[in-house]
């Protein structure tokens, strides 16, 4: 007789070993940290296993705008325990995004240097419109309801609201209201009364006055809210109402629990079943904003969705595997929009890559990331051309500062605008940004790189530009054009010798023949 637990040495042999990668998304919120690790198979996002930790984030911005000592502590003490899950995982297999607390922290520079001590991953400070581009993505992905959709997100500092069919959003807005935040402002002693309730909605409903019209304008056929705080309320809605249609809430649920709230009269003696210590405190201020949605907006229904920001990220990263980069999307469009010269563009892109080829293992800026940050500044650095030839460096910085940018973290989008800003003339040093994930070294020599490839490029014409090299040494940079050339281009010569002179500024050095 066989031994029932032997397991045949051909198991298996038959079954196709794809391959597969784990990916790891985090999620830092202004209430909760949230990780989700995942393995591509095939294309597809398979989730295996969601952590999430209450770290509160938000709790510490005081009236000056900073950060507490004890909220960054309890930060990066949830990043230590994070970073211990997150062991083995490679670098560029894992996508770390912060959100509304860190947006707003005056002193968020501080964090994000001390998580660096403790957590080995980058943390990209993401926009609102980029959070809630996002949080629609990871919705978008796992719900496939025909016709659009109205996708409400609440969290601890803001609250996302986005329209979109399909994959691609039509509205999307992030606005500044939040469990956390609210609850500091209407609820901070815990207490539950009808007065604060109205003054959270009312506060609520003043801020949706900024989107309520456009919204209902455009419509949307289904309704679907995501994050922890809607999760309970919808969940405590189908307690109270048997009729109601599983995982579903209308505005009656939402003003029942209101009243059982006001009853309770304290937030310790809200005892409705189903709501756990650590989200009983915030419960009243997640609860008054989604009133002012359903109000302002009016929503008859909403279902709920668990996939929000961080499946957003994970499917990203996905596509990013397979289908082009969004931020290519983003930057394309907006140089259609400025109305930019994409044959000078392309010139300069050219020029600048055969720079960043020949001097980035000597710079040690051999990173692709870094690469497509230079490439995309190429492409974009005369978009301030629509507004002035007069300052243009400045009219281009100041727009790709301050455009919305889908894709870009705001770190990311910062040294666009950094490199735009500085691509001619005068180099003002105190004025280049400190970056968090960036050594201010390599910012200054993507600088160099982008101005010697706008000035090789100043004709604005093709073929005029001889076959040259270029070495990188330390702080030297050496460019030799071939016999004689330079010496019958006087023109061109002296944009040298005054080039060499601003890039001091950067610490260079620049040399040519």
């Amino acid at each position: 007789m066989s031994n029932p637990h032997h397991v045949p040495d051909s198991t298996f042999d038959n079954v196709e070993i794809r391959d597969n990668s784990k990916v790891a998304a985090l999620d830092i919120g202004s209430n909760s940290f949230h990780l989700v690790v995942a393995r591509i198979v095939a294309g597809s996002v398979q989730i295996l296993h969601r952590v999430k930790q209450k770290v509160r984030l938000a709790d510490g911005l005081g009236t000056d705008g900073a950060l507490s000592e004890e909220a960054m502590q309890r930060g990066l003490d949830t990043l230590k325990v994070i970073a211990e899950s997150l062991q083995g995982f490679d670098p560029q297999s894992v996508r770390v995004v912060a959100t509304h607390a860190l947006r707003k922290a005056s002193n968020a520079k501080t964090f994000l240097k001390a998580a660096k001590k403790v957590f080995p991953f980058p943390i990209e400070v993401i926009s609102g419109a980029e959070e809630a581009r996002l949080i629609y993505q990871g919705v978008a992905h796992t719900n496939h309801q025909q016709g659009q959709r109205l996708v409400v997100d609440i969290g601890g500092g803001s609250t996302e609201f986005i329209i979109g069919e399909g994959f691609e959003t039509t509205a999307l807005r992030s606005l500044q209201m939040g469990c956390v935040s609210y609850t500091n402002r209407f609820f901070r002693q815990g207490e539950l009364k009808p007065k604060a309730f109205e003054k959270a909605i009312t506060s609520a409903q003043q801020e949706l006055e900024m989107i309520d019209k456009k919204y209902k304008q455009i419509g949307w056929n289904t309704c679907i809210g995501t994050s922890g705080t809607i999760k309970i309320i919808i969940e405590l809605a189908g307690q109270l109402d048997s009729t109601n249609r599983e995982n579903h809430v209308c505005l009656t649920d939402l003003l029942t629990l209101k009243d059982l709230c006001c009853l309770a009269g304290h937030s310790r003696d809200l005892q409705i079943q189903g709501i756990t210590d650590d989200r009983r405190p915030v419960f009243a201020a997640g609860l008054a904003i989604l009133i002012a949605a359903f109000k302002s907006l009016d929503i008859q229904e909403m279902e709920y969705s668990q996939d929000a920001l961080r499946e957003g990220v994970l499917y990203e990263m996905e596509e990013h595997l397979t289908h082009p980069d969004i931020r290519q999307r983003s930057a394309e469009s907006l140089a259609t929009r400025y109305d930019v010269d994409v044959e000078q563009a392309k010139r300069v892109l050219a020029t600048t890559m055969t720079l960043h080829q020949q001097c980035k293992k000597a710079w040690k800026i051999d990173d692709k990331e870094l690469k497509n940050m230079l490439a995309w500044a190429a492409l974009l650095h005369e978009v301030g051309l629509q507004i002035n030839t007069r300052r243009i460096q400045r009219h281009s910085g100041y727009i790709l500062q301050n455009i919305e940018l889908p894709g870009f973290g705001q770190e990311q989008q910062n040294l666009l605008a950094t490199l735009t800003r500085f691509y001619r003339k005068k180099i003002k040093v105190a004025e280049v940004p400190e970056f968090t994930l960036l050594a201010q070294e390599k910012v200054f020599k993507l600088i160099a790189l982008l101005r010697l490839g706008v000035l090789l490029n100043i004709k604005r014409q093709d073929g005029i530009l001889p076959k040259f090299s270029v070495q990188a040494d330390g702080d030297k940079l050496h460019i030799e054009f071939p016999d004689k050339w330079l010496e019958q281009k006087p023109v061109f010569r002296a944009d040298f010798e005054s080039e060499s002179e601003y890039i001091k500024e950067l610490g260079l050095k620049l040399s040519y023949i």
